[in-house]
């Protein structure tokens, strides 16, 4: 049984476990886990060292793509996270991307302790095709997910109410999509604690 970690699990043990690049190398599956997907250059290594207080848990760069593997955190042995290839890097040579898509899907379709995935969304631009075609894997695999804004401290406060439900509504569509968009921002830190809480929800009912 698993039982519910306190929030002062996003500030004690945090570390990197390993980078997969087959589905040979994942891990066991006796730990939940929360992935974190997103366009190249969305901020996702941003918001997962934010959302665990470390500046250095996730490499950030400016150049998009840099994350070629799936990696996976171990967080004081409670649960994991899962940063996956940030997509629609334009530089990426076909086949790579084809080798991602492959192994993300291969990890997405048979991870039974993967309790949820949050899709990052740039709070600037909103939903692109590429971000259409994450929704649509995910719809496909069956995985729960969650839209995440990232960067709203870069827009307007009715900026950020007008992306909520613009996403909102491009989600009704979708039979994955948790109904929720959180807002979020790694340098104000805004929204963290929401994003926290949800998945405090999700391993407070996971039995592993």
């Amino acid at each position: 049984m698993t039982t519910r970690p306190s929030r002062k699990v996003f500030t004690g043990e945090a570390t990197f476990m390993k980078g997969v690049v087959d589905i040979a190398g994942l891990p066991p599956a006796d730990l939940g886990e929360f992935a974190f997907a997103g366009r190249s250059n969305v901020g996702k290594s941003s918001l997962l060292n934010a959302l665990m207080n470390r500046r250095g848990l996730a490499r950030t760069s400016n150049t998009p793509g840099r994350t070629q593997e799936v990696n996976f955190f171990d967080i004081g042995g409670r649960f994991r996270l899962v940063d996956l290839p940030g997509y629609g890097y334009a530089r990426a040579s076909r086949s790579k991307v084809d080798a991602w898509t492959d192994l993300i899907f291969d990890y997405l379709t048979g991870r039974p302790n993967l309790l949820r995935v949050f899709l990052l969304v740039d709070s600037r631009h909103g939903l692109k095709p590429v971000d259409e075609e994450a929704m649509a894997l995910l719809d496909e695999a069956a995985v729960s997910y969650q839209i995440v804004l990232t960067k709203t401290d870069k827009i307007k406060e009715t900026g950020v109410t007008f992306r909520l439900n613009e996403v909102g509504e491009a989600l009704a569509k979708r039979p994955a999509a948790h109904p929720e968009v959180l807002a979020t921002s790694s340098e104000k830190k805004h929204g963290l604690d929401t994003v926290r809480s949800k998945m405090l929800e999700a391993l407070e009912g996971w039995r592993g």
